[in-house]
């Protein structure tokens, strides 16, 4: 896996138990704008005229600093139910902005307020009678509605609704909003769509079980793995995945290849992804709790190892110099996405291109620093076409640095994570934004 934490799967749920909208679970999503921390755990709350919302949100958005000049101009401060309490987040912003309004309702606040989110968001919110789910026109994140015999599901991915016993229903559409109460489902639109998924949800994010626009993720990354193996074979005993991730594409790998499969690796159950840890000491220390190599599985073995991603390169570099140690005989390391160059502003925690290892090296290079005999990487025309969607309909920006969302310029988009030396100028046609370093969501909070 790329170097990662534990994704929750059911990311910004609701479950809701008809036929009155009043039993829930809003669960958060990993790392959206602000610092990790307790304050800023999901859900994030509100007073509103009849009573109280709580809000679950996966993805960014990349206006936080408009927002909270919005929430100052309506209720006179920038602090604000959870933002007066430590909340430094996005979500913070965008429940203070629900809950404001005394003279509306809570659905006729959304609708305003909805359109005026740019970035990546699906949001599930609900007060004591009614549940609702929103997507951002673009789909970055998933967001699937589901049926239960009395009642209805949001959930971020279809093996939610599994687990509850719910029946797919369709996705959220992108732009779309909905309202689920006593009197059922009611939908409207509050943008035009112009659908720009995200790319690494088939990469690594979702769950393999996970059905996004038709397809299964798991026979998508399988068939990254036979693509793979065409664009990269090489002279090997055992093909081995990184688990859980790499998996399936090591599957594809092998049965393309017809080199044999095994797991050459055991993972502590009790250790969760890495990459996606906030600090490099938690990582580095995952890294060392979670994998351990099969010794006489490996030794004296030609390894093809498949990883879904490279991102800092920490998790790859561990695994090398500890199958080494084990006794393998060769290291070759194939990855079944396009090198990471990029950093993600829509909700994935891809920190500075400093920090992204394929930023400034070729592929070379980076087998070099990985301690691996060779290294490759599937295409980016490959790994589209194993989604099976249209290449327009994918937001590829952190292989390719073409944001389908505008990244406003005097931002830095309130994220602690993103390095705080400017990037360079240029164009997007290069793939360049010119990022200004400025105070973000929670620095602004900070200033009147």
């Amino acid at each position: 896996a790329p170097d990662a934490c534990t994704l929750p799967w059911a990311t910004a749920s609701v479950h809701v138990s008809a036929p009155v909208a009043r039993r829930s679970h809003v669960s958060g999503s990993v790392s959206t704008t602000g610092a990790s921390t307790w304050e800023n755990a999901q859900p994030t709350l509100g007073a509103t005229a009849g009573g109280t919302v709580a809000l679950g949100h996966n993805g960014n958005l990349t206006n936080t600093a408009e927002l909270i000049e919005l929430v100052a101009e309506r209720y006179g401060s920038k602090r604000r139910g959870e933002l007066a309490r430590g909340n430094t987040t996005d979500t913070a912003l965008v429940t203070a902005l629900l809950a404001g309004d005394p003279d509306h309702t809570l659905e006729a606040t959304a609708l305003e307020v909805l359109p005026r989110l740019r970035g990546a968001f699906s949001l599930v919110f609900m007060d004591e009678t009614t549940l609702y789910a929103a997507r951002d026109p673009q789909g970055v994140r998933p967001l699937m509605l589901g049926r239960l015999e009395r009642g209805w599901v949001v959930a971020s991915e279809t093996p939610a609704l599994d687990i509850v016993g719910a029946s797919y229903v369709r996705e959220v559409e992108p732009g779309e909003f909905l309202a689920i109460d006593a009197d059922g489902l009611r939908s409207s639109r509050f943008a035009t769509p112009d659908r720009a998924g995200c790319i690494f949800e088939y990469v690594y994010l979702a769950r393999p079980d996970t059905t996004i626009a038709g397809r299964s993720v798991h026979a998508s990354r399988v068939d990254m793995g036979r693509r793979l193996a065409v664009e990269h074979p090489v002279e090997a005993d055992l093909v081995i995945p990184v688990p859980e991730s790499g998996t399936p594409a090591a599957v594809g790998y092998a049965q393309q290849s017809g080199i044999p499969f095994g797991q050459g690796l055991t993972k502590n159950a009790y250790v969760g992804r890495t990459f996606i840890q906030p600090s490099q000491t938690l990582r580095q220390l995952g890294i060392r709790l979670k994998l351990n190599p099969l010794r006489e599985v490996i030794r004296g073995k030609r390894l093809v190892v498949v990883d879904d991603s490279i991102v800092r390169g920490n998790t790859q570099r561990a695994l090398i110099r500890m199958l080494r140690e084990a006794g393998a005989a060769e290291v070759h390391v194939r990855i079944s996405s396009p090198p990471v160059k990029w950093p993600c502003f829509y909700g994935i925690d891809f920190a500075s291109r400093a920090e992204l290892i394929a930023n400034g090296l070729a592929v070379e290079e980076i087998a070099a620093s990985l301690g691996a005999d060779s290294l490759g990487y599937i295409s980016i025309e490959g790994l589209v076409e194993a989604t099976e969607q249209p290449v327009g309909q994918l937001c590829t920006a952190c292989f390719t640095g073409k944001y389908p969302i505008p990244l406003p310029p005097d931002d830095r988009l309130a994220k602690n994570l993103v390095d705080q030396q400017q990037l360079p100028l240029g164009s997007p046609e290069d793939g360049l934004v010119t990022l200004i370093p400025s105070a973000g969501a929670a620095g602004a909070l900070e200033h009147p």
